[in-house]
């Protein structure tokens, strides 16, 4: 009989477990993907030239691709835990998400052709497409996630009702901007950490030209989403990213890269992290009526498809974190012009070109004379 109980109390605790969980993957994608994002956005700037646009995309080129499966991972575990939740986001931000997917899309393509791209032209026209590729998802991902602590329209089925503009509110495009100018000052403390010479310098200018339009930002946009959904929580979730993000541009300035980026790296995991804990215990809180908010319990899966998903969970991603780990050490080394330019690592030459292709008299040989001598003496 005590068995019964226990069952009841295990089905209770995993929608709010898997709820923590898509948290936890979505801090992972904003931490890692964030300033490949970011190293978009700022390349027309920090690049420079074509070697140092190199040495952008050489920081990022080894992670970006598998910095992406946290958001795959995050998608299709929201489908498998909460299949309404996934079903009714992605028909109410129907618009944003697929300008993410195809930005994600044009990214991709771009950092894959650019090498293999022949003339000047097309470089250019793959530079433009990491540009606009990286801007729409740092932009809408901050829209979206705006738009659902504000709220959606939605029916008594939990279905979202509102259009497109419904989503376009000050509040939403406030998100966005955050999210935009946090991605490039991640991004660009990211460069400084990874990259050396010309490129490390842009990325410092551009980090400390960002920091006061974020910090400006980042506090508006955190007082309006406490004043919608406020909670103890997300009021001490909101207070470490404050302090992070000051302490990060401070260590900035300092020259402190490692420690920068790594004050950095917690605003970019703790903001999911808020969004959640506001949003708690709904995943889509309804804006017009509140009984038809869709909550973590009447949008998760049955019980059986929560614990297989948490016995596989708990078996392989032990073996993704240290394998992704191990990928990032590999490549742990900073990039510089010598790194994407190998001619510019070869020893200077100790003579020069013309000196090293002058004709000259090949030296006289021991006994040369006497032979030529006794040569001419025989009459040879």
């Amino acid at each position: 009989m005590r068995v019964i109980p226990a069952i009841e109390s295990v089905t209770a605790v995993l929608p709010g477990f898997w709820f923590g969980v898509i948290a936890v993957l979505w801090a992972g994608f904003f931490l890692l993907e964030g300033f490949d994002f970011g190293v978009g956005v700022l390349l027309p700037w920090v690049g420079g030239d074509e070697t140092g646009r190199k040495v952008a995309l050489r920081a990022i080129g080894p992670v970006w691709d598998g910095n992406e499966v946290w958001l795959l991972v995050a998608g299709g575990a929201t489908f498998a835990a909460f299949p309404a939740w996934y079903a009714s986001m992605f028909a109410g931000l129907y618009i944003p998400l697929a300008l993410i997917l195809a930005g994600l899309i044009v990214r991709g393509i771009s950092i894959e052709y650019r090498s293999k791209v022949a003339t000047a032209t097309g470089r250019a026209w793959c530079d433009r497409g990491m540009f606009v590729g990286s801007l729409l998802p740092a932009l809408l991902f901050g829209v979206a996630f705006a738009d659902l602590i504000r709220g959606l329209h939605m029916n008594a089925d939990h279905q979202v009702t509102g259009g497109f503009f419904d989503l376009v509110t000050p509040f939403g495009l406030l998100g966005g901007l955050v999210s935009l100018g946090f991605f490039s000052y991640h991004g660009a403390v990211f460069l400084t950490l990874r990259t050396e010479g010309p490129v490390r310098d842009r990325a410092h200018r551009a980090a400390r030209l960002l920091a006061l339009p974020v910090v400006v930002a980042a506090a508006g946009f955190l007082a309006w989403s406490l004043a919608w959904r406020g909670g103890a929580v997300s009021v001490a979730v909101s207070a470490l990213m404050a302090v992070a993000l000051i302490i990060s541009i401070l260590l900035d300035r300092r020259g402190r890269e490692g420690l920068s980026f790594a004050s950095s790296a917690v605003v970019a995991v703790a903001f999911p992290v808020f969004v959640f804990a506001s949003l708690w215990p709904d995943v889509i809180p309804a804006r017009n009526h509140a009984a038809w908010s869709l909550t973590v319990h009447n949008a998760s899966s049955s019980h059986y498809t929560l614990v297989v998903m948490t016995v596989v969970a708990l078996i392989f991603t032990p073996i993704v974190l240290v394998y992704q780990a191990w990928g990032y050490w590999v490549f742990r080394a900073r990039v510089s012009e010598g790194t994407v330019n190998p001619v510019a690592r070869l020893p200077r030459p100790a003579v020069s070109a013309s000196d090293a292709y002058q004709v000259t008299s090949p030296p006289d040989l021991p006994g040369a004379g006497k032979d030529a001598s006794v040569a001419g003496e025989r009459g040879d």
